[in-house]
């Protein structure tokens, strides 16, 4: 099963979470501390302390956001409701900006 390294307050791992529901795949999100000096289980899965890291069948896919989503748009397929997910995520979205 793919994991992926991330932070809930990361925008770029809210990106790839987001790619990874519109191909519809599983994943395990491992929460990675704020601190990069507190992320040793990171970097000896994936050789970087930086966030968000993908391990995808055993083999460690670090980078940016977007060199994730290539890897990912590389090696799955984009499910047939992914339309509907992105809208759901941009009303999300504009729903927890109202009220700021």
């Amino acid at each position: 099963m793919l994991e992926l390294y991330q932070a809930e307050w990361c925008p770029h791992s809210h990106r790839v979470r987001q790619r990874l529901t519109e191909l519809g795949v599983s994943f395990v999100a491992r929460q990675v501390p704020a601190d990069p000096a507190d992320r040793e289980e990171l970097r000896r899965k994936t050789g970087s302390d930086e966030i968000p890291a993908l391990i995808d069948d055993g083999e460690a896919v670090a980078g940016d956001a977007d060199a994730l989503i290539a890897h990912l748009d590389r090696t799955h397929s984009e499910r047939s409701d992914a339309d509907a997910h992105r809208r759901q995520a941009e009303l999300h979205a504009g729903t927890q900006g109202a009220g700021r």
